[in-house]
């Protein structure tokens, strides 16, 4: 693959989705852009690396599960290595779209870390009762945070300049800490800039999410954990956000 300043690494945490993560792949290539793809095997049991692969994809595969957030600092340091000067996080499941990769990005032309957020009214993805309100609180507090106005701070389909691939390799958390909150606003405590880009969400290819109601409330709650702990941490050598107590 060739790689020039402008190619952007679409990075693919993938955990036991061989029935989904080929198709994923050839969207993304198929979208005819500058786009290199690297899956993150993480500690699949079936066939995701092979299938990956196949489907032309860059495979680097962990020995074993460590969660999205293990996935995705290898991913970070995978792109620092290689120089990418932007990178992607697009779940392997199907449900981020490929053609809004672009659109994302473009938010990288105004901030550090550019969000596909899932409601601003775009699309028709709902979530509802006490998880909806857990979601409207942590958008609540990480905006404050990140000096902008956030409505979807857990979502996973986010894009990264170089200034947050650095960040990212320097800090990025286990799941089981909330990865995805307490990177955003470890990130904001750096220095970096947030902001968001409408998109819609696509419903899951084939098989089950790995977190069902159960699990997704216990990962907002973890989150909520996540989210206070990292308001009180700053990471050694970040220094505050202009305006930032």
């Amino acid at each position: 693959m060739t790689q020039t300043p402008d190619t952007v690494l679409v990075i693919v945490p993938a955990w036991n989705e061989e029935r989904n993560v080929g198709n994923t792949v050839r969207e993304i290539l198929g979208t005819g852009r500058d786009y290199h793809v690297a899956v993150i095997d993480d500690g699949s049991a079936d066939d995701t690396a092979k299938v990956a692969r196949e489907a032309g994809a860059t495979v680097l595969t962990l020995p074993f599960n460590l969660g999205v957030g293990g996935a995705m600092r290898t991913g970070f340091t995978y792109a620092q290595r290689k120089g990418y000067r932007r990178a992607i996080q697009v779940d392997a499941d199907g449900q981020h779209n490929p053609a809004d990769i672009e659109k994302v990005l473009r938010g990288l032309e105004s901030a550090d870390i550019s969000i596909g957020a899932r409601f601003s009214d775009v699309g028709d993805y709902k979530v509802r009762g006490p998880r909806r309100w857990a979601m409207v609180v942590l958008a609540s507090i990480v905006s404050r945070v990140a000096h902008t106005r956030l409505t979807d701070v857990t979502s996973g389909f986010r894009a990264a300049n170089a200034r947050a691939i650095d960040q990212y390799v320097s800090y990025y958390p286990a799941e089981y800490l909330g990865d995805t909150l307490d990177s955003l606003v470890v990130a904001c405590h750096a220095g970096l800039t947030v902001t968001q880009i409408p998109v819609a969400m696509r419903p899951r290819m084939h098989g089950t999410p790995s977190q069902g109601a159960f699990g997704s409330t216990v990962y907002l709650a973890r989150s909520v954990l996540a989210l206070g702990l990292a308001l009180l941490r700053r990471p050694r050598g970040a220094r505050p956000t202009e305006g930032a107590a």
